[in-house]
């Protein structure tokens, strides 16, 4: 089996999203008083009284402006939790909110979603087996199915 690795968001992109987020709006920062929100900045939930941020992130916009890509109707924008202060980023490489029904959405290099699919869970080797067996596949999200949030990104390690 390939290993594979989730990524949380760049810490560029998150100095970036602290202030203002990906539809230009000021990023207000909140404490969390009950906790449990799934940071996208440490890949983990929020503890009660962490100072976080609700921020809107277009992870496929950003993704193409670094390859050079153009995203077309897959620049999507959606809302993210992360810490409103620097945090010391995913502690470990386990592979983040397991617990629950997930969706693996496919992308090509270009950006394109070639495929997807519902994750029981724990299911994610057999997901990430399947979609990394495609030699299409140049990365995955893995999205919350309640929501449908952005919650990280998975390359091949």
């Amino acid at each position: 089996m390939t290993t594979c690795l989730a990524h949380p968001i760049d810490p560029t992109a998150l100095k970036e999203l602290r202030s203002a987020d990906d539809a230009g709006r000021r990023t207000v920062p909140v404490t969390d008083e009950e906790g449990g929100a799934p940071l996208r900045c440490c890949l983990r939930r929020s503890a009660p009284g962490e100072h976080i941020a609700l921020v809107s992130y277009a992870p496929q916009r950003r993704r193409a402006a670094e390859h050079g890509v153009d995203p077309g109707a897959y620049d999507e924008q959606g809302p993210v939790f992360i810490h409103a202060e620097e945090c010391a980023g995913p502690d470990g490489d386990a592979l983040p909110f397991a617990n629950a029904h997930r969706t693996v959405r496919r992308y090509s290099g270009d950006g394109r979603i070639v495929g997807g699919r519902l994750m029981e869970p724990g299911g994610f080797e057999a997901a990430f087996a399947e979609a990394f067996g495609d030699p299409e596949v140049a990365f995955v999200h893995v999205r919350a199915v309640e929501y449908g949030c952005f919650l990280y990104e998975v390359r091949k390690g």
